[in-house]
């Protein structure tokens, strides 16, 4: 352990207390949108007959969408103010959720595909506008902290909407249904029986989006009519300058180098909690068994989060980050190589390793930056989302070869979160190496 001296800064000073936690309210709300989905691509494959690759198209659209937005979502909240971009934010979430009854009714995997896109510019612009608030309440010293304990409560709106997505929805699928040899029946049946099921299934998957909806709209409601500060900069800077600051700039090489990170955590992450339930139909669990599994992990997960933030007390960040990545090198390699249940125990322990990356490496990237250069470098790790659009087809594509040398195609695929961590664990040791980041 470093010798890290406890600061006496508190982590959220008394002044910005109702501020931090109408901020943190959105954490989980935009967690629920993600773990609500990455069980859907399984449903997907199965309900819409598509092959595992087209069916991660959902993550593609899901994750695209941040890349597409965080730099207009960053330029409004530069232009005005956090609580015009958390405004923006709710009415475009809410716009996507409600999309869901029209692409449920016509029955197009695309049309669902454009609401997930949607969707997703909202929760650019809440990413964008949330996580760098959270930074900028209080002490850069405790900054860190600071927002891995606003991320601590993400992961309960991801717990709820695992919850939703195995009860209310993936229970609920007539097209999972097996026959006394455990094989799917609904690829075997009659073109009009499908039909019906077909129907059915998808208003199963939209009614929990619009009532996802409406409480976007009710948190909506209590955003505008709150008092926020605006927290702008006495002095602006031209947007290209900062642009050229963040990419030129010596003494912003962590933060490049924290964006590429942040692609290879968000790609390991979604591939882990999405194809987990492939992973366990693999041992012979049903999408919703294998949701349960899923759950438990997002429960290590949670964990790790409040446990992680506690180690910054004595532990450097950067420091910490390689620790995890390297725990997280050594679990991907269990659920590669191990066969069986064990193997599935060895990837649901990735969660306890994933716990602390994506807010770590955040807040590593960002601190020493002015608040304008913040405002916009946040855009940059919020577009590091994509990693989750480019990385689940393509884990995908390999599950879809049913075998890889000696090892089920399934199993071999997880070497992509694998490399992933490597990256991260790189970044981690040139932090507190390097960068000497605390």
């Amino acid at each position: 352990m470093s010798n890290v001296k406890k600061s006496h800064d508190p982590v959220v000073p008394r002044e910005y207390l109702v501020p931090f936690i109408l901020i943190t309210i959105l954490f989980p709300l935009w967690g629920f949108a993600n773990d609500i989905t990455n069980p859907l691509v399984a449903a997907f494959q199965t309900v819409m007959e598509i092959s595992a690759a087209k069916a991660a198209m959902v993550q593609f659209a899901f994750y695209g969408g941040y890349a597409t937005m965080a730099i207009p979502a960053a330029l409004v909240v530069k232009r005005y103010s956090y609580k015009t971009g958390v405004i923006l934010g709710l009415v475009l979430y809410a716009t996507g959720a409600f999309l869901f009854w029209p692409a449920a009714k016509y029955e197009l995997f695309t049309f669902f595909l454009i609401a997930y896109y949607i969707l997703t510019f909202g929760l650019a612009f809440l990413e964008t506008t949330a996580n760098p608030y959270i930074l900028s309440m209080g002490s850069e010293k405790t900054a860190t902290r600071r927002l891995n304990f606003a991320q601590a409560f993400n992961p309960l709106g991801s717990l709820l909407g695992m919850i939703v997505a195995t009860h209310f929805i993936l229970a609920l699928l007539q097209s999972d249904e097996r026959d006394a040899s455990d094989h799917l029946i609904f690829p075997h049946l009659p073109a009009a029986q499908k039909a019906v099921i077909r129907a059915h299934d998808l208003i199963v998957i939209r009614d929990p989006y619009v009532v996802l909806g409406l409480v976007v709209l009710i948190v909506l409601i209590l955003i505008a009519v709150s008092h926020m500060p605006k927290n702008k900069s006495a002095v602006h800077t031209s947007t290209g300058e900062i642009f050229r600051r963040l990419f030129t700039l010596r003494e912003y090489r962590k933060y490049r180098e924290g964006v590429i990170a942040q692609v290879f955590y968000v790609g390991a992450q979604i591939m882990c909690w999405t194809f987990i339930i492939q992973y366990g139909e693999h041992l012979g669990l049903t999408k919703a068994q294998g949701e349960e599994y899923n759950i438990v992990a997002m429960i290590v997960f949670v964990s790790g989060r409040f446990i992680g933030t506690w180690l910054m007390k004595y532990i450097e960040p950067g420091k910490l980050l390689f620790l995890f990545a390297i725990g997280g090198m050594f679990t991907t390699t269990g659920a590669i190589f191990i066969q069986g249940m064990t193997g599935l125990y060895s990837l649901m322990l990735t969660s306890l390793f994933m716990s602390i990356m994506f807010p770590t490496i955040y807040g590593i990237s960002l601190r020493g930056m002015t608040n304008d250069d913040a405002k916009l470098g946040a855009a940059g790790l919020v577009m590091a989302i994509v990693g989750g659009a480019l990385m689940p087809p393509l884990q995908g594509k390999i599950i879809d070869l049913g075998t890889v040398a000696f090892l089920p195609a399934v199993n071999a695929s997880f070497i992509l979160p694998f490399i992933s961590f490597v990256v991260i664990s790189i970044f981690g040791y040139r932090t507190f190496k390097i960068h000497h980041a605390k």
